[in-house]
């Protein structure tokens, strides 16, 4: 651990406008704790930044005491790079300021803001940003490494929205990224996460939607779930880009709104947003909701906000998590067999398999608009692990694991950056692919050639 005299750390502390936590100090365990109970780690100080200046000297501060830096956004951040041990967190979940303007239909939003509190906002107008399935996700994290959500379909992913960012470099300097300011770095945030630089403010642009929009969730008994994703699988083809159902591979919660007989117990869960005409809609997911006969139908008319918040209960703080992802290049008859067959054997029942069919205005977006790739992958699976004893991590991440590589020969070979895990160099050059990574790396000599922003998924400089 970097070793920094009192005096220079008083002089930092001075600089802040926000709070300055040292080991020591009251709160802070819960400072250092994140939303994945797996990751334990202690830093030497926590910079909770207030606003621009706050992050700017935070910066410059570790930049020239050589310490090892962390950046947090609001949210989530499962592979635990928003901590770390002996370094500097600079901690940006108490910058939470949104400004909407319903006239030009955008937004203006700090890091630390969530997706609950964005929702909030814009809903107040009858207008939302696409992105988050969970209204706990930071909008920081899943804005930089693409965002997928309940509007993509319709609307592309949060990316396809930024219209401008504040950040700040590697050697403190402050620069407006858009289209026509420093249009490289804005095209390498959109996706390449954060290599580049801290993003201090976010501008979006937002579209027309609810306040009630045509949502829920249909449950099946996992016996009957081959049939009814085979159903599902041919079904979404011809959906309009107005629906989006994620299909989610669970156990179905001990809630009074169950029947008594399927709570507890291995389900697929169908859960279903329309953005449009709600009477147009229940046409339109009549065949979804009567294939197979589903156990529990509670979809109906909702607040937008309801929905953001219907999968919340399902990832609680503090939990160990463990994920692994992949885009697949269709749902076969064999990687339903193999998803089923997991889902039946998990260690632990809170663990999961997500999968979502994704194209519409995604894959409408030029390829070389951004980072991001694989955007003509029809589903993207993300194989939650997630249990709450620390004796159990070996054969809970075993499972993970194991399900990832049996889903191998089905994949496209992509993997989308928001759901790695710490996984390596290759792992993060599948998820651009080598002619982006390439470009990404020149970016990184550019704007962090010393890779200051280390703790991520890094894209190294090349010297």
């Amino acid at each position: 651990m970097v070793k920094i005299d009192e005096e220079t750390i008083q002089k930092f502390k001075e600089s802040m406008r926000g709070e300055l936590i040292r080991p020591g100090d009251a709160g802070y365990d819960d400072a250092r704790k994140i939303w994945n109970g797996m990751i334990d780690k202690h830093p030497a100080l926590i910079a909770r930044c207030t606003g621009a200046v706050d992050i700017i000297n935070a910066v410059n501060f570790a930049r020239s005491s050589k310490l090892l830096v962390a950046v947090r956004g609001g949210g989530h951040n499962v592979a635990g790079n928003a901590v770390c041990d002996g370094g500097l967190v600079i901690d940006l979940s108490r910058m939470k300021s949104i400004r909407i303007d319903p006239a030009s239909r955008t937004a203006r939003a700090e890091p630390g803001v969530t997706w609950g509190e964005l929702d909030r906002e814009t809903q107040a107008f009858g207008l939302a940003l696409p992105g988050g399935m969970v209204s706990t996700t930071g909008i920081a994290g899943l804005t930089l490494g693409g965002g997928y959500g309940w509007l993509t379909r319709k609307y592309g992913m949060t990316i396809d929205n930024l219209l401008s960012a504040d950040v700040v470099t590697a050697d403190g300097q402050f620069l407006v990224a858009s289209k026509t300011e420093n249009s490289d770095l804005f095209w390498g945030i959109r996706g390449g996460g954060g290599n580049f630089g801290i993003v201090t403010s976010f501008e979006f642009r937002l579209h027309p939607v609810g306040p009630t929009i045509l949502g829920g969730i249909l449950l099946h008994p996992l016996a009957k779930a081959k049939e009814v994703l085979q159903f599902y699988r041919e079904y979404m083809t011809t959906a309009p880009v107005e629906l989006t159902v994620a299909a989610d591979l669970a156990t179905a919660p001990k809630a009074p709104h169950l029947p008594e007989h399927i709570q507890g117990t291995p389900v697929l869960v169908l859960a279903i947003c329309y953005v449009g005409s709600i009477e147009e809609g229940k046409r339109i997911i009549q065949p979804l909701r009567t294939f197979g006969s589903p156990e529990v139908d509670l979809v109906g008319p909702v607040p937008y906000t309801a929905l953001q918040k219907m999968l919340d209960a399902a990832y609680p703080p503090g939990w160990q998590y463990y994920w692994k992802s992949e885009y697949v290049k269709d749902l076969s008859d064999d990687v339903i067999d193999i998803l089923v067959d997991y889902a039946a054997n998990r260690p632990s029942q809170r663990s999961d398999i997500l999968f979502e069919y994704l194209l519409g205005a995604v894959n409408q977006i030029g390829d070389d608009e951004t980072p991001f790739s694989h955007r003509n992958a029809p589903f993207v699976v993300a194989l939650g692990s997630m249990w709450y004893d620390r004796l159990e991590d070996e054969e809970n991440i075993k499972w993970a694991k194991d399900l990832w590589n049996a889903l191998q020969p089905f994949t496209t070979g992509g993997v989308y950056v928001n759901f790695l895990m710490t996984e390596g160099t290759d792992r993060v050059m599948a998820a651009y692919g080598k002619e982006k990574y390439e470009r990404l790396v020149a970016l990184k000599n550019k704007y962090d050639p010393t890779n200051f922003f280390s703790l991520n998924q890094n894209i190294k400089p090349r010297k």
